[in-house]
């Protein structure tokens, strides 16, 4: 049977599944080559111990790179920073303090990344590294603390959508616009929680910063997976970072031997592969878009927004989806000579260190400096709603980051929009969102082929001892598609360390409906709708529902990054979409965020079932492994008694 380049790629890095080769839906455990963890390598190491582990187990797989909060000099920050250098030096894993870079960045632009590798991140933005033909995955907090320990990770093998890209985009567009239209063409989960293949004539024409962007951005396009295939580009990219890093000194990431057989023989998926479905563009016919207010899913074209000269008072040139070298001159060309406009204050980021010395020695650092941008130091930043710059209630931001979720930026009453880095330019200067010049209006069609689905047999699920047969709890209705975990636990707790479960429940929900802790009980169910926990891979938007009481979460689908939350820390989540259907329907015109209309529901774990009054909706039983998890109280416990101590 033929195999996607997902399939041969986790093939490739197989340490337990079927003896067959891997498919669609496969449970497996993964080898990674590398595992990225960020500011939130603090939270890993309490996990690691708590596990009971005393040693890595191959300290060649982490990566360290601080690159979150690294404005914040407080004394609690910079502590936590220590402890993590110096767990990096005692178990001697590569560490990159703060200032060096975004940690998406480094693990690029460092050989971290290379084609056929499986390389992942406690990151949403993991998917970058398909750009380099890479199978780049999200993982959760937990995972990345089961990799230090045992070197593996359970995943399930996603579907694969095929992306056919041909023509060549027109002057002027860009590989953000390229995604911006993507997303926003493709809203209706053509691509949830699947690995997307970009394949066609059209791919060669990208740049590699122009595949980063847009790899990056799958993961709001609702993917778990962007692979590119090899090429000229790629190879001709990893020639020169192993030229420049070797320069520096040994560099043995990979070799240029490793270099010609990418360059003559590319991993490629088989000729007989399956699809789930195909989407065509012709890149001829993308025009700049922006995303927004408050959501990827919504885009307007340049053309059609500017005439409404929405006013501005922010924009953004930073994060690791635009702020290489090609965004900021692109940035610098649209501002050479100009200045940004009174009432507009503009933040530029570079994506790491070296990024912006290589700006600096070509001069477009010094024209943005000149036209008036604040710069602040490479990392993350006003992208997630830490350090200077963030957005004030009633204010509206221009961003070239990849999210505009309400209140990720600053204030849940301001607005962001996202475009590429010459719009942000063009924009700032104007006061109001516009194009660097004049665009025509419009977008490619929508061209999605759904193809047959795979009919494989499924083999009948056991039911794991101790896990709980049924249960029985309110309804408590949350009737929002694309929920995100910024609604679910906002950014003002994530990187707060120490908070009790007590306060974490007293927050939750807090950015989506300020109520919603009063109003829940222990032993709610909570229905969610479509999409439900997308957005960044916190996993405390899983353990807050949990400890405020919610017994089940159930909804028509889940971001998969947040499924790993769930069942890593023993969370039961079920997808039922014809329940959510109902309810939506039930509900529909209803205002309040939060609906506990006091009917309870009957769950029936054994059948699949779901009881709602005299009607009864079905969902596939979970499967053994999110059961033994669920069973084990989680996966630290799953894995302590695999190293020999008591759960």
């Amino acid at each position: 049977m033929g195999q996607t380049m997902v399939e041969r790629i986790a093939q490739s890095h197989l340490m337990e599944g079927p003896a067959r080769p891997l498919r669609t839906g496969d449970v497996v455990s993964l080898r990674p080559r590398h595992v990225l963890t960020h500011d939130n390598t603090a939270a890993v190491m309490k996990k690691f111990l708590a596990i009971g582990a005393s040693a890595v187990a191959d300290n060649d797989q982490p990566v360290f790179v601080l690159d979150h909060d690294i404005q914040n000099t407080s004394d609690a920050n910079l502590d936590k920073y220590r402890r993590i250098e110096e767990f990096a030096a005692a178990h001697s894993i590569r560490f990159y303090p703060a200032g060096t870079g975004i940690g998406h960045q480094i693990m690029v632009s460092h050989g971290f990344v290379v084609p056929g590798a499986l390389v992942v991140g406690s990151d949403s933005h993991s998917n970058m590294y398909g750009a380099l033909g890479a199978l780049g995955t999200p993982v959760v907090r937990t995972d990345a603390a089961a990799i230090w320990a045992t070197g593996e990770f359970w995943w399930q093998i996603p579907r694969t959508v095929k992306v056919l890209l041909e023509g060549d985009l027109p002057e002027g567009v860009t590989g953000k616009d390229l995604i911006i239209t993507l997303c926003g063409l493709y809203s209706q989960g053509e691509v949830l929680n699947a690995a997307v293949e970009f394949h066609g004539s059209g791919v060669a024409g990208l740049s590699m910063d122009e595949r980063f962007s847009v790899s990056n951005m799958t993961t709001e396009w609702g993917a778990l997976v962007g692979w590119f295939p090899v090429d000229e580009v790629t190879v001709a990219y990893l020639r020169a970072r192993r030229e420049t890093l070797g320069q520096a000194g040994a560099f043995d990431r990979f070799s240029e031997a490793e270099l010609e057989d990418w360059a003559t023989d590319p991993p490629r998926p088989s000729s007989a592969a399956r699809y789930a479905g195909v989407i065509e563009l012709d890149l001829s016919r993308v025009t700049p878009h922006v995303s927004g207010p408050d959501s990827v899913q919504v885009m307007r074209s340049i053309a059609d927004i500017e005439a409404e000269k929405v006013e501005i008072q922010k924009a953004y040139l930073v994060s690791c989806v635009n702020s290489r070298l090609e965004d900021l001159e692109s940035a610098a060309v649209v501002l050479n000579g100009q200045r940004v406009a009174d009432g507009v204050e503009m933040y530029v980021a570079a994506a790491s260190r070296e990024v912006q010395e290589a700006a600096e020695a070509s001069g477009a650092w010094g024209t943005l400096v000149e036209a008036g941008a604040h710069t602040l130091p490479p990392g993350c930043g006003p992208c997630i709603g830490l350090g200077m710059g963030l957005l004030e209630p009633g204010e509206v931001g221009i961003s070239a980051t990849n999210r505009n979720f309400k209140g990720r930026m600053g204030s849940r009453d301001a607005q962001a929009y996202l475009a590429s880095p010459a719009v942000v330019a063009a924009s700032a200067v104007a006061g109001y969102i516009r194009a660097p010049e004049a665009t025509i209006d419009g977008s490619p069609p929508y061209l999605f082929r759904l193809n047959d689905p795979d009919e494989s047999e499924v083999g009948e699920v056991q039911m794991e001892p101790g896990f709980p047969a049924s249960h029985q709890g309110r309804l408590v209705f949350v009737a929002q598609d694309n929920l995100n975990t910024d609604g679910i636990y906002g950014k003002d707790f994530t990187y707060r360390e120490g908070m009790t479960p007590e306060e974490m429940a007293e927050v939750v929900m807090r950015n989506y409906d300020p109520d919603f802790a009063s109003a829940v009980e222990p032993g709610d169910v909570l229905v969610g709708c479509y999409n439900f926990g997308t957005g960044s891979s916190r996993e405390q938007a899983a353990t807050a529902l949990q400890a405020a009481g919610i017994a089940t979460v159930i909804a028509g689908s889940f971001s998969q990054t947040y499924l790993r939350n769930a069942f890593n820390n023993g969370f039961v989540c079920i997808e039922c979409p014809a329940l959510v259907d109902r309810l939506k329907q039930r509900f529909a015109g209803e205002s309040s965020p939060t609906l506990i209309p006091g009917d309870l529901l009957d769950i029936d774990f054994a059948r699949g079932t779901v009881t709602l009054g005299e009607e009864g909706y079905s969902f596939v039983p979970l499967g053994a492994v999110p059961q033994a998890l669920i069973v084990a109280g989680g996966i630290e416990n799953q894995i302590r008694a695999r190293l020999g101590f008591d759960a």
